[in-house]
């Protein structure tokens, strides 16, 4: 079934907006069209919380809750789903949900215009965990910024939640808002509205289809790169295929040689499945943004982008990952170092998508993977480095190193990887690998970082990564 209408759950009952805007962002809908101005609008760019709102979804007969930036989502994007707001945790009868409460005994507001943000974030951990440790604690709030409380409060707002009874008035409803969600769960959109398209198909022959008369068309998924055309440089975008809502591209399989991912799997499910096989990895998805933003971005979607400072991209690089390119009757994969032409440029081309991204299994190397950038959590890396060798009576057997933010797309180390081959490690190799990197890269200086600064930070975490090895432990102050 096909729609120009856009169905989803608020305050249990189906709402329903007829032929949306498609460039529309979900923070100006609620705003000016619910009146519901609890959600503020502070950065425009998905950085810093205070729109914070949550999604439920419907997956395995149970409700998923996520928190998302409404300022950088798409209206029609809501399709579907149940639209929660700080506004809706107040019960009928007038009462504080738990989380509100917590905020207030333990004076966890202050001016009070990112509040709304903490609140659903947190509420987003009370649906979604059983219990609240500090890592969890900090990481639920890490895309919240805050300019008043020192986030003390905050944390212990958020720690007193332990010994609450979980069943709120969400829990009451359960088994209405399902059955809400099931009736809105299975129709395509096509909408057409004032010269803008917008087509979000449930399966890959419809998108296939759609792309076959409409291949201008920009592919979203998060939209946290997509949306910024709309939100910052006020441009509108013609034609939208959102990709997230075909089922058929959100998985992650194992067949023992690598790991498969499809394309529209959200990179916050991705960092819990990989942890076993790359705890690096996961460790650097945990900073490649908030949990907003991993809620919805897709490992696809990073390097469908091709930004030089897409965090994912020297991990993959550096476990040799391929990506599978599908077309209109073929399908081609290629090895991500082949992928990249240069600055924002890939191989893919009109009509095809991305299908999947597989990842190697080295089970006999060391992968490790650094992040440096001005702020440790939810910020764009200064530099992004990975290293996957397999050593061997200290000598290097393989080596694959990649680096984010050093050129004008995330790229390998070869000089390096060169030098380092067949050789025994010793202070004498480190120290010319190192001096390799001169040759590998040529990086430029802007906000984040002088170009000086760059290669002597490459150089480091070179050193940093045979260090720990040698050591048999992290170091370093975040290690």
């Amino acid at each position: 079934m096909t729609s120009s209408n856009i169905d989803f759950v608020y305050q249990n009952q189906i709402f329903k907006i007829k032929n949306p805007d498609s460039n529309e962002i979900l923070l100006n809908y609620i705003r000016t069209k619910l009146k519901k101005i609890g959600s503020k609008n502070g950065c425009s760019e998905g950085g810093c919380g205070a729109c914070t709102v949550v999604l439920g979804e419907l997956k395995n007969n149970e409700i998923n809750y996520k928190a998302i930036n409404s300022c950088i989502t798409f209206l029609p994007t809501l399709q579907g789903k149940q639209l929660i707001l700080v506004e809706d945790l107040i019960s009928k009868e007038g009462s504080l949900h738990p989380v509100q409460k917590a905020m207030v005994n333990y004076h966890g507001s202050q001016c009070g215009i990112c509040t709304p943000g903490f609140v659903m974030s947190l509420f987003s951990m009370f649906k979604r965990n059983s219990k609240f440790k500090d890592n969890e604690i900090k990481d639920s709030i890490a895309g919240n910024l805050c300019r008043c409380t020192g986030y003390q409060p905050i944390i212990k707002a958020a720690k007193s939640l332990k010994n609450k009874n979980k069943f709120d008035h969400f829990s009451k409803n359960k088994k209405s808002t399902i059955n809400l969600l099931k009736k809105i769960n299975n129709k395509s959109i096509v909408i057409y509205n004032e010269g803008k398209k917008y087509f979000a198909p449930r399966y890959i022959l419809e998108l296939k289809k759609i792309l076959k008369k409409n291949t201008n068309s920009e592919l979203l998924s998060g939209g946290t790169d997509l949306s910024l055309i709309v939100t910052k440089e006020r441009k509108d975008i013609n034609s939208i295929i959102y990709m997230n809502s075909i089922s058929e591209l959100s998985y992650i399989k194992n067949n023992k040689k690598y790991i498969d991912i499809g394309a529209s799997t959200p990179l916050i499910e991705l960092e819990s499945y990989i942890q076993k096989y790359y705890p690096d990895f996961t460790k650097i998805l945990k900073r490649y943004g908030s949990p907003q933003i991993r809620n919805v971005a897709t490992v696809a979607g990073n390097i469908a982008t091709a930004s030089p400072i897409g965090d994912c991209l020297p991990l993959l690089l550096a476990l040799n990952a391929k990506v599978v390119l599908q077309g209109l009757k073929k399908t081609k994969i290629l090895f991500l170092d082949d992928f990249f032409i240069s600055y924002r440029k890939t191989k893919l081309k009109k009509g095809q998508f991305i299908h999947s991204i597989r990842i190697p299994l080295f089970r006999n190397n060391t992968f490790k993977a650094y992040k440096v950038s001005k702020r440790f959590d939810d910020d764009i890396s200064s530099v992004c480095a990975a290293f996957n060798l397999e050593i061997v009576k200290n000598k290097v057997q393989s080596v694959r190193i990649a680096y984010g933010g050093m050129a004008a797309v995330a790229k390998r180390a070869i000089y390096c990887e060169k030098l380092l081959l067949n050789s025994l490690v010793t202070d004498e190799i480190i120290h010319k690998a190192k001096k390799a990197l001169e040759k590998d890269f040529q990086p430029i200086s802007d906000m984040r970082a002088s170009k000086l600064y760059r290669i002597e930070v490459a150089k480091n975490l070179l050193e940093k990564f045979f260090a720990e090895i040698k050591q048999k432990k992290l170091i370093g102050i975040y290690a």
